[in-house]
């Protein structure tokens, strides 16, 4: 693709049947913001973030009766038939919750570990190799999640104070930095030197300013072969988390780096979750990495479309896209990489219809009161009056099943449109 460095040569880990690494498409991942030890409220938000396309979702394991939880957890989602793998969020009593519940760890298709909350001095090591005992134990793979919140204070110390020594002392910020990456790194081997292989590690380093998270994962991506997950560890809320995980993402992804992502959204007030997977979405599919669903593109409006028709029209075919994903996903293969426009006056209208696999022109004020429809390039049908919106939709539905379906399916549905004409 112009513009987009080769993805970068990474380990691949299987974290319960999902590929990460080694060329495989990058994952997007989510995690719950339920109170884990409520298995009810947790399976029906790892069910919604699952169903919205989140590929992993991560729970927080952080009490004995959280940690009890999570098998009873998973089996109500196998029931489901929700499989996306579980990842079990440690700190600082990780070790002691994997001892009293080893059926956690069974359970659970990949640990994360921040090696700064694992324990302090001589503690810190032998908790660590705990964890990675049980990750081993029960063929496990590991995330090695730094976070600059909850760096190791004791390495931080050193490598400050190594740098205090140094004729030309570098900033205290680039120190931190490097400090990540040694953390990440060392942490890494130690846990091979434990017995966990190497194609069971993926590193993240996670930082909250954008500038940051870019020079920490270029070191981090030049200095090993683990695969990573990208993410600002605290976003923000609204349009400034949405801005500023897509400006740090997208420049690494644009560079071959990262092999998972999250978008760590602060949700409004009762907001949903599922938000944060939306935005990872569409973060690799407007970069065309990856297809999730089909685009729908729309025109901003202007003094030429007072009404808001076409905005309403444009709102629900993409509700109604994303609605249908879940069932279109195995019935109609390939319909993610579907184009759909719908614009809004006849200055890019046409043209923008013509490129769409299905586009529809509206009328702008003061225009004639029609809306040709474009299907894969050719101008088909001209829509009037108060149904617009249903028939277009309907049109949708119709290429959907007319151009995704398998041949057996394609061919009901052809003598299904041929009995309805």
């Amino acid at each position: 693709m112009y513009g987009v460095k080769p993805r970068r040569a990474a380990r691949q880990v299987l974290v319960g049947g999902v590929a990460i690494g080694g060329g495989a498409p990058i994952v997007v991942q989510s995690m719950t913001n339920t109170d884990t030890a409520d298995a009810a409220a947790t399976v029906a938000q790892v069910a919604a973030l699952a169903r919205a396309g989140s590929e992993l979702v991560r729970i927080t394991v952080n009490t004995a009766e959280a940690a009890a939880a999570v098998p009873q957890i998973r089996e109500r989602l196998a029931a489901m038939g929700i499989d996306a793998p579980l990842v079990g969020d440690f700190h600082f009593n990780g070790h002691r919750l994997l001892r009293r519940h080893p059926a956690c760890a069974e359970a659970l298709a990949k640990l994360r570990i921040n090696p700064g909350n694992v324990g302090r001095g001589s503690k810190r090591d032998e908790q660590f190799a705990t964890m990675i005992e049980f990750a081993c134990r029960y063929d496990k793979p590991v995330r090695i999640g730094v976070n600059w919140g909850s760096l190791d204070p004791e390495l931080l110390a050193r490598m400050m104070d190594d740098n205090a020594r140094l004729a030309q002392p570098e900033e205290a910020a680039v120190v931190t930095r490097k400090a990540l990456v040694a953390s990440a790194l060392e942490s890494a081997q130690q846990a091979e030197e434990l017995g966990l292989r190497g194609d069971q590690i993926i590193l993240s380093c996670k930082v909250s300013g954008v500038q940051d998270l870019i020079a920490v994962y270029r070191d981090l991506a030049a200095r090993c072969d683990y695969p990573l997950h990208l993410g600002l560890t605290e976003a923000g809320m609204g349009s400034k988390g949405i801005v500023a995980s897509t400006a740090a993402l997208a420049v690494l992804l644009q560079e071959g780096i990262g092999d998972t992502i999250r978008i760590s959204l602060t949700p409004e007030p009762g907001g949903d979750r599922t938000r944060e997977v939306v935005v990872a979405q569409e973060i690799l599919q407007t970069m065309g990495m990856r297809s999730f669903t089909p685009l729908v593109i729309a025109c901003p409006g202007c003094g030429r479309t007072t009404s808001t028709f076409f905005q309403e029209l444009a709102d629900r075919i993409q509700s109604y896209l994303r609605v249908q994903m879940p069932y279109w996903r195995g019935r109609y293969p390939g319909v993610e990489n579907m184009r759909v426009a719908v614009m809004g006056c006849v200055v890019n209208g046409p043209g923008e219809s013509k490129h769409a696999n299905i586009g529809i022109s509206l009328p702008g004020s003061g225009e004639n009161p029609v809306a040709p429809v474009y299907i894969d390039g050719v101008r088909t049908v001209t829509l009037k009056g108060d149904n617009i919106a249903a028939e277009f939709q309907a049109l949708v539905e119709q290429y959907v099943r007319r151009n995704y379906a398998p041949e057996g399916v394609k061919q009901a549905a052809h003598m299904e449109e041929a009995a309805e004409r």
